[in-house]
Order: structure tokens, then sequence, then C-alpha cells
């Protein structure tokens, strides 16, 4: 699992690290795109996304052939969810809602096969390996895994040292808005709120002697010292630089029409 221990060698070694989320739109081409921007992964949403398992299997296929990096978001995280998000053959999940430990137990008896697990492999994520046996599946499967799980409660907040420290968990999140919903200070990213939350997440991950995925602006982000970053949803993106592009037509043209005028 060469770009699954590439990028977590990279989170480790506190490189920055940059990717982006996939919720309204997936398709094929978006790895070829990501490569060529110099991202290091992509994660698909299919927490709030609606695509195929087909689609989903096919996207972290390319990306394994082409050293990109794919990660899954579930829609939760209990067994039979991550099982069946595993068998697609992504380099690892981003765990939406995780509130303690225990969640993260059930998830590590889903992604491990016996005897430290109960997964039963299949689907596309059995291309990962060579052969079946118990040493290929640990060395080239899950000692690879990245797994993110998601503060975005406060029960989550109240255990994030126990979260932080867990075997499973290569690096700790966070899920802004809807844990500023649960904070009762929804839509407020900006305000002290989250930002303590953010710091108490972030401070418990270097407790661990681990790092913080966060999604957000990039630059402002750097300066507060994170190094793993989901800088933009590829859609969001798309028409945020669609915006931007035409103001600047108009304000070329309204410049243009001054000069004329003034002539």
């Amino acid at each position: 699992m060469r770009t699954a221990a590439r990028l977590k060698s990279r989170i480790n070694q506190g490189q920055l690290t940059t990717g982006i989320l996939v919720t309204n739109h997936l398709w094929l081409e978006l790895v070829e795109i990501c490569l060529n921007a110099d991202l290091d992964y992509l994660i698909i949403d299919n927490e709030h996304g609606a695509f195929s398992p087909e689609l989903m299997a096919d996207v972290c296929a390319a990306g394994r052939l082409a050293d990109l990096a794919v990660l899954v978001r579930p829609i939760s995280h209990d067994m039979s969810t991550i099982r069946k998000s595993i068998d697609m053959g992504p380099c690892g999940l981003l765990l939406p809602n995780v509130d303690s430990a225990a969640a993260l137990d059930q998830v590590r008896d889903a992604v491990y096969i016996p005897p430290r697990g109960q997964r039963r492999p299949g689907g596309r994520g059995n291309r990962w390996v060579q052969d079946y046996s118990y040493h290929t599946w640990k060395t080239e499967v899950e000692d690879h895994l990245i797994i993110l799980p998601q503060i975005e409660t406060r029960q989550g907040l109240a255990h994030v040292n126990q979260i932080a420290s867990h075997e499973l968990t290569t690096a700790m999140a966070i899920g802004p808005y809807d844990l500023s919903v649960d904070l009762g200070v929804a839509g407020e990213l900006a305000g002290p709120e989250i930002a303590a939350a953010t710091k108490t997440i972030q401070d418990a991950a270097h407790a661990a002697g681990k790092r913080m995925w966060v999604i957000g602006d990039g630059p402002a982000l750097i300066e507060q010292g994170f190094t793993f970053l989901c800088i933009a949803e590829a859609t969001g993106l798309l028409e945020q630089t669609l915006k931007q592009m035409v103001l600047g037509l108009h304000a070329s043209r309204d410049s243009r029409e001054a000069e004329i005028g003034s002539g």
C-alpha cells in the first residue's frame, strides 16, 4: 500500500500535506487533475455525497495506480458501513462524529482481519495485496491505513484525549460546522467557541504525538501552525474561482470604459 504509506509519512513528519474534499461531483478524471495540481490526496465524501459504489471503487483504483491517496468519508462508523467502505480500496477513512475511543474499537474490528479484528476482506480492496496471508494483509494494508476521527460534538471534545491516543488514530480531525451546531453557535466558524475547540483537539493530538487535519483557508491555517490541510470542497472551489474570474472581467471592462470616457 505504497500510496497510503507515503501519505502517512508526510502527515507524521509534519510536511505540508494538501488535498480536497469531494461532496457534490465526483468523476474519474479528478484523480489526474489532483495530481497535476500537486495535491497529495482527495477525500470522497460519502456521508453527504450521492456516489455509486462502482464510481467510488474506480476512483480508489485510479488513485492507487496513479499514486494519489484516495480516502473515503463514510456515512457512519458502524461495522457493516466501514467494512463496505474499506472493500472499495481507499487508503483510509475520515470518520464522522467520533464521540469515544469505543467507537474506534468498533472501527478497528471492521478494518483488521482476525485475530486483531473481524473483517472479512472482499471487493476491489483485495487488489491492494499480492496474496491473502495474514502477514500480507497486516503489512501491506492494515499497517498503513489512515484513520482520521472527526470531533463534531461536545461528547467528542470530552473524550478527545482518549480518541487521539487510540492505536487506530493517524491524525485528529475536526468537523467545524457540525461542531458549531452542537456548541450552539451554528455557522460561527471564526468565533471563540470553535477556536477554543480547535485548540483542544490540536493539543490532544500533539500530546499523543500526532497531527491534526483541518479544512478551510490554507494560508490562515498555515499561520496557525497546521500542516495537514483540506483546502477546498471541489465544486465550491470551482464556483469561487469562476466568481473571481467574472468579477475580474467586470472590473477590467469598467476600467476600460472609464479610460474611454476620460479620453
